[in-house]
C-alpha cells in the first residue's frame, strides 16, 4: 500500500469512527424520548406497542432511505431492531 493509501485510508476511518459516535449519541436520544413515551403509556394504560405508528414510522424511514440513497429494506431491518428494543423497555415500565 503507498503511503497516499494508507494515509487515505487513515482519513477514511477517521470519518467512519465519527460517524459511528454520532450515531450512537443520536440513539441515546432517541431512546431518552422513547422512554418518556413508555412511562406516558404505562401511566395512561396504553399497549407497550403501537402497530400502527410502527407501519408509518416504516413506511416513512424508507422514503427518507430511498430519498438519501440508502437501501430501504436496510433501513427497515434497523428501525425493526430499534422498535423491538423500545418495546421491549415500554413493557418493563408497565411491569413496574
Amino acid at each position: 500500500m503507498t503511503e497516499d493509501a494508507h494515509a487515505e485510508l487513515l482519513r477514511l476511518r477517521g470519518s467512519i469512527d465519527n460517524l459511528d459516535a454520532a450515531l450512537v449519541h443520536l440513539l441515546a436520544e432517541r431512546f431518552k424520548c422513547t422512554e418518556q413515551v413508555g412511562r406516558l403509556k404505562a401511566r395512561a394504560g396504553f399497549p407497550p406497542a403501537d402497530p400502527s405508528r410502527e407501519a408509518v414510522q416504516i413506511e416513512r424511514l424508507r422514503r427518507l432511505s430511498d430519498d438519501a440513497g440508502l437501501d430501504p429494506e436496510f433501513a427497515e431491518k434497523i428501525l425493526n431492531v430499534i422498535i423491538a428494543e423500545v418495546i421491549r423497555n415500554h413493557r418493563q415500565f408497565v411491569e413496574d
